[in-house]
């Protein structure tokens, strides 16, 4: 795969493509570890456990059309888990996540922003394919 830049080409949750109302996305895809130093040594040794994902999404404007932003987010207990994609130049993340909040702030100049975080849901690990 070539180096590239720039924005997430695609931006998919419950199976609704939202990339016009996202403005930045964060992810993360932590592994956690285990301190297993003995007392002879002189460095820490460590082995990995469990993946991790969690995923933010942020956009400005409040869009209610059906399936987009607002639709998709609004509510985030209505469904157990939702499917997030990620799709990059050259590559894609997927995760079956929880949405824990839909976050809107309504700032003095009248402008919506918001926020919906999500984590991962179901025991299996992000993949990149």
């Amino acid at each position: 795969m070539a180096k590239a830049t720039g924005r997430p080409v695609a931006v998919t949750v419950g199976g609704n493509v939202i990339t016009n109302d996202v403005s930045s996305v964060t992810f993360s895809t932590p592994q956690g570890v285990a301190d297993v130093t003995g007392l002879d040594k002189s460095a820490v040794e460590r082995l990995l456990l469990l993946a991790d994902c969690t995923i933010t999404l942020s956009g400005n404007g409040l869009n209610t059309t059906a399936s987009m932003s607002f639709a998709t987010l609004k509510n985030p207990a209505s469904a157990a888990t939702k499917i997030v994609v990620i799709g990059l130049t050259g590559a894609t993340l997927t995760a079956t996540c929880v949405q824990t909040d839909y976050q809107v702030t309504i700032g003095a100049d009248g402008n919506y922003s918001w926020s919906a975080p999500f984590s991962l849901a179901n025991g299996t690990a992000a993949a990149w394919t």
